[in-house]
């Protein structure tokens, strides 16, 4: 075993579960619904926040019965770190968002500052709408500059990994979601 994967195995032991992968496919289901409820005669854009998003939108888009088109993004606060800093973009909102319904995939719903510049910057290039979905959303008692229009799981205020988010690096394809152990 390379030092890294044994360091990845010993992280995992050493976290918490929060949510099992039954649970998370029963959001996936119910936000599913929900946006097919809103959004089915929309034709929108959907934006796949990389890259953390990318398990939540491969679960999520077989759900939606009904044509869109579908792009990605690239916004991170983290990178390998676990506390945010300022907003890098590595991939920035298309010009096809322009008058159109757009529907931005994110996996988590933090402290709001990424997902509400990514929301400022579709909205500067002429989106007709923009709406938001995350897998969870932390509990917190801090306010946020943006809320979102679809939340599948809310979650402790703790630093999470699984299903698409990482610590680390690690543990992205994690069907479940886990958190740090704060020793």
């Amino acid at each position: 075993m390379t030092p890294d994967a044994a360091a990845a195995w010993r992280f995992l032991e050493r976290s918490d579960l929060v949510c099992a992968a039954h649970e998370v496919e029963e959001a996936i289901a119910r936000v599913a619904r929900e946006i097919e409820a809103r959004l089915a005669h929309a034709y929108p854009l959907v934006l796949v926040v990389m890259g953390g998003a990318i398990v939540f939108a491969g679960q999520l888009l077989p759900r939606l019965r009904f044509p869109l088109d579908l792009d990605y993004i690239h916004a991170t606060r983290y990178g390998a770190q676990t506390a945010g800093g300022g907003i890098a973009w590595r991939i920035e909102p298309p010009p096809t968002v322009r008058e159109r319904a757009v529907l931005v995939l994110d996996d988590i719903l933090d402290g709001g500052q990424t997902l509400h510049a990514i929301r400022v910057r579709v909205l500067a290039l002429g989106a007709a709408s923009c709406h938001c979905a995350v897998l969870v959303e932390k509990r917190r008692a801090a306010p946020r500059p943006i809320a979102a229009d679809f939340v599948g799981l809310s979650i402790p205020d703790r630093f999470v990994f699984g299903c698409g988010m990482d610590a680390k690096g690690y543990w992205r394809n994690l069907p479940e979601i886990r958190a740090m152990r704060e020793d």
